[in-house]
Formats: C-alpha cells, sequence, structure tokens
C-alpha cells in the first residue's frame, strides 16, 4: 500500500501536482495544480473503502443478545441488558423466576433468589448508579436501584435497566412481584 501511494504522489508530483488524502471510509484525492491559483482544486474520487463486522464484533453482538432480560412488575415490562460476568451467568441459568421484592431504604427494590449467584471475579462492593441491575451477596438478593445507592460491601452491578425504567419502578410503592426472563 506505501508502495502503490508512494508511485501516485512521484507520478502527481512530476505532474507538477501536490495532494492531499482525507481519512474517512470514503476516501479522495484532493488535486492542486501548482500552476494553478490558490483555492482551485479538483477532487478526484478513490476506490470506497467497505466497512464489514467482524467475526469477533458478530460474536459480542450475540452474547449481548444472549444477556437481555426482561423484568415484569405488575402490569409494566422493563428491559435490561446483564453484563457478561459469573453473576450474571448464574441469573440467566435461574430464569425465568419470581421475585417478591420491598422497597428497601426509599432506592431499591430487592427480593430473594432461589439461589446465590457466582461472586467469581467481582469486586468486594460497588456503587451502583440509578437504573442498574444488582445482587446484594449476603442476602440474596435481586436488586432494581431507583434511586442513589452509595457504595456498600456486597453489591454486585448485574446489568442496566432501560432508558427511563427506574423511574417508573420508583413509583412503584410498597411489596411487588417481580417475573424475570430471558429477552
Amino acid at each position: 500500500m506505501a508502495l502503490q501511494s508512494s508511485r501516485t504522489h512521484r507520478a502527481m508530483a512530476a505532474l507538477g501536482l501536490t495532494t492531499v488524502l482525507t481519512a474517512g471510509c470514503g476516501s479522495a484525492v484532493e488535486a492542486v495544480d501548482a500552476r494553478e491559483a490558490p483555492g482551485r482544486s479538483q477532487t478526484i474520487p478513490t476506490a470506497t473503502t467497505r466497512h464489514t463486522t467482524s467475526v469477533s464484533a458478530q460474536s459480542t453482538d450475540l452474547e449481548e443478545d444472549q444477556m437481555k432480560i426482561v423484568i415484569t412488575l405488575g402490569e409494566r415490562r422493563f428491559g435490561a441488558v446483564l453484563t457478561d460476568s459469573a453473576a450474571s451467568r448464574d441469573l440467566l441459568r435461574q430464569l425465568p423466576v419470581t421475585v417478591d421484592m420491598i422497597d428497601h431504604g426509599g432506592v431499591e427494590k430487592t427480593g430473594a433468589l432461589p439461589s446465590p449467584l457466582s461472586l467469581d471475579g467481582q469486586p468486594d462492593g460497588a456503587d451502583p448508579d440509578v437504573g442498574d441491575v444488582g445482587y446484594y451477596a449476603p442476602g440474596n438478593d435481586l436488586v432494581l436501584y431507583y434511586g442513589d445507592q452509595s457504595y456498600y460491601p456486597g453489591i454486585v452491578v448485574l446489568g442496566r435497566l432501560d432508558e427511563g425504567a427506574a423511574a417508573q419502578i420508583a413509583d412503584q410503592r410498597g411489596p411487588v412481584t417481580a417475573t424475570v426472563e430471558a429477552r
């Protein structure tokens, strides 16, 4: 490629031309005759580069599709995408699951899962964001964060609720039953 570019540059230089290459998916060569007045140029299109999805990008998309869940609280359904972790994979193996949840501290809905989730590769605690899906290991609880919870030992962030879901969860005060399914 460098040899071809060098030859092209020399050929254009021999004709009294200066070249400027522009980066991007569709590249073009701007040729300006050194003898012409400044500002006058001619754009010569070159081959357009095609962007294709690599095998690794395709497998990432597949993994992401496999890490999606749907949470139903009463009549409302929310989607979430889980991060790829041992704890998230353990949760997926338990699905579908129904969890009785309560408000906890005015910032989260919590409810016990049937089985504990793996803590392999997880830090000792976390500072979840509003809209996160989490796991509280000491209580074996699935957690839906709708308010600001600070760092606390034993919290594992599993993933993220779809945009706007946290506000809708906050509107549902008191105990609720959540059904969690793979999407």
